[in-house]
């Protein structure tokens, strides 16, 4: 590693700009920090050295690098903001809801764009591996910015001294020279004490400064943010975060995804109330919308724990946990887990009686059968000797260019194709049944199956969430408004004070809000003698308008 030794003698590390003791510019270094030609000196980073502005011969600096630069950080910002803008054009597939076909359902609602979504993988945009991956180079880039940064400045602004060197003091922004003898410094140093200052000497020479701890605001944000992200990304770690969802119907009991196995529900009752369509107050509404609306829709549920080891195809042994009810926005909250009331089917087909009759005659029976249509049997065997298979069984049936799909698997509008097979007969007759459909398929049937009865029942669609990131993400971003905070209302302002033979030379330096700095020191030099100093960077500008000026008025005269 290359060293810089000044002529102070304090040795600097390599791709230092100022000295870090007595804050020289080293020259050939300055067009690290773009002082190349400028009047007033670049305080940026105080003039430490950076790894960024220091290596670049390997593969891994060169990788620093890139990451280091404010440029391809903000950039990696906007990427995930546009990204995250058109992920939410149209509902990601998690908010669709869970029966239906994604590769249909954007096509059928949002036609040939809805399809190009699709196709181009955005409907799943924010579990998309690109999208983890533009999350983890922001936190790449945050980090390495840091670390690029943060380390250097703390050990300049550690290590700086009061005592500076002449071309330091000269090119501070405001900078100013007071010859006399009659200087009251001790009037100085308590007028900065006033006004909060800590204050340093070193023979003479004064470091007065105050709000530190400002230049960490940006620093602070960058945990902030570290933290958020790393909250987001747990998000996609089960042992952290669990959005799952469970239909159950009224009766059945049902083992709950993503507990492991370990916890069950039973679905008790599903109550739906709807608002009265004869209320003056809601008569419009409802007429508008077309269909009674929902007030209030609720699952009485039983949650149960497994006492027992799982083991496939073994019955789990339950205890009840608790018993509660669960509406919209009032979870059933039991261990960690929550259950949130989100949709619900009404009167979803449960079991279908049919009976076989002769062709040509409905008041004949030989025989009735009920299939469950949640788990339907193959085969059942009558009294009469009749055996009826089930072919085919499509729970929510439509004709699609003359053959019956499904397009669910949820008893909605069952159909059937059965084979019946007469006593002693090898042969059977086929027919196909559905609601409003008994067709024979061959024409020439002796028996026909017809529906005796049907039951229904209600569905509930529940929400099984697990969030343990909720904390790390309201942690990061408390932290990074703490930073905003920080950084944003306080600056970090110093006061170098250089006696002379003939006097004092009086440099200042803030962040921003230079009035702030002005005003400062128009305070503490208040009654010391000394002058105020100027702000060399307006006397440029003004400097520069009337160069400005004087050339407009010479080409006017040339004129």
């Amino acid at each position: 590693m290359k060293e810089i030794t000044c002529e102070c003698g304090h040795v600097n590390p390599e791709g230092t700009v100022l000295c870090e003791s007595c804050g020289k510019p080293v020259e050939k270094n300055q067009h690290i920090d773009g002082n190349e030609g400028n009047k007033l000196l670049n305080m940026r980073y105080d003039g430490s050295a950076r790894r960024s502005q220091t290596y670049n011969r390997t593969y891994v600096d060169k990788i620093w690098n890139f990451f280091s630069s404010v440029k391809v950080g903000v950039t990696l910002i906007v990427l995930t903001l546009i990204a995250s803008a058109i992920g939410t054009i149209l509902p990601q597939e998690m908010y669709i809801p869970p029966n239906v076909d994604a590769s249909t359902h954007y096509r059928d609602q949002y036609g040939l764009f809805g399809q190009i979504y699709y196709q181009l993988g955005l409907h799943n945009t924010f579990t998309s591996w690109w999208y983890m991956l533009l999350l983890a180079l922001i936190g790449i880039s945050i980090v390495i910015a840091s670390i690029d940064r943060f380390f250097p400045l703390y050990k300049t602004l550690k290590k700086q001294k009061p005592k500076r060197h002449e071309i330091f003091m000269k090119k501070q922004r405001v900078f100013g020279e007071t010859k006399s003898n009659q200087l009251d410094i001790d009037l100085f140093k308590n007028n900065l004490k006033k006004r909060h200052y800590s204050i340093s000497e070193d023979n003479g020479h004064i470091l007065a400064e105050k709000n530190r701890f400002a230049r960490w605001g940006p620093y602070v944000n960058h945990i902030g943010l570290i933290i958020f992200l790393i909250g987001s990304l747990m998000r996609f770690v089960p042992a952290f975060y669990i959005d799952e969802y469970v239909w159950v119907r009224e009766g059945e009991t049902v083992m709950i995804p993503g507990t492991d196995g370990q916890y069950y529900m039973k679905n008790n009752d599903f109550i739906l109330e709807t608002y009265d369509e004869g209320d003056e107050r809601f008569k419009e509404a409802i007429q508008n919308n077309g269909a009674p609306v929902p007030k209030n829709f609720q699952t009485d549920a039983v949650i149960y724990k497994r006492t027992d080891e799982v083991v496939p195809g073994k019955e789990p042994e339950l205890e009840k946990v608790k018993e509660a009810s669960a509406k919209m926005n009032h979870p059933i909250k039991f261990d960690e887990f929550a259950l949130y009331q989100a949709s619900y089917q009404l009167n979803e087909f449960e079991e279908m009686t049919f009976k076989v009759h002769d062709k040509d005659n409905e008041d004949t029976n030989y025989g009735e059968f009920t299939v469950d249509l949640t788990n339907p049997k193959s085969e059942y065997e009558l009294d009469s000797g009749h055996r009826v298979v089930i072919e085919d069984y499509y729970p929510e049936y439509e004709m699609e260019d003359g053959r019956p799909v499904s397009i669910s698997k949820y008893p909605k509008n069952p159909a059937f194709v059965f084979n019946v097979y007469p006593p002693g007969e090898s042969e059977p007759e086929t027919s196909f049944l559905g609601i409003g459909a008994n067709v024979d398929a061959s024409g020439d049937n002796e028996y026909k199956l017809g529906l005796v009865n049907f039951d229904v029942r209600d569905v509930t669609g529940l929400t099984v969430k697990k969030d343990h990131t909720l904390w790390v993400i309201a942690l990061g971003g408390a932290i990074f408004m703490i930073g905003v905070i920080q950084g944003m209302y306080w600056n970090h302002r110093r006061i170098w004070l250089q006696p002379k033979a003939d006097g004092v030379w009086i440099a200042g330096h803030t962040n921003k809000n230079w009035f702030a700095l002005r005003r400062d020191i128009g305070k503490v030099i208040e009654g010391t003698n000394i002058k105020e100093p100027i702000d060399q960077h307006e006397m440029k500008d003004d400097q520069s308008s009337v160069s400005e000026e004087e050339e407009h008025g010479l080409k006017y005269n040339q004129q």
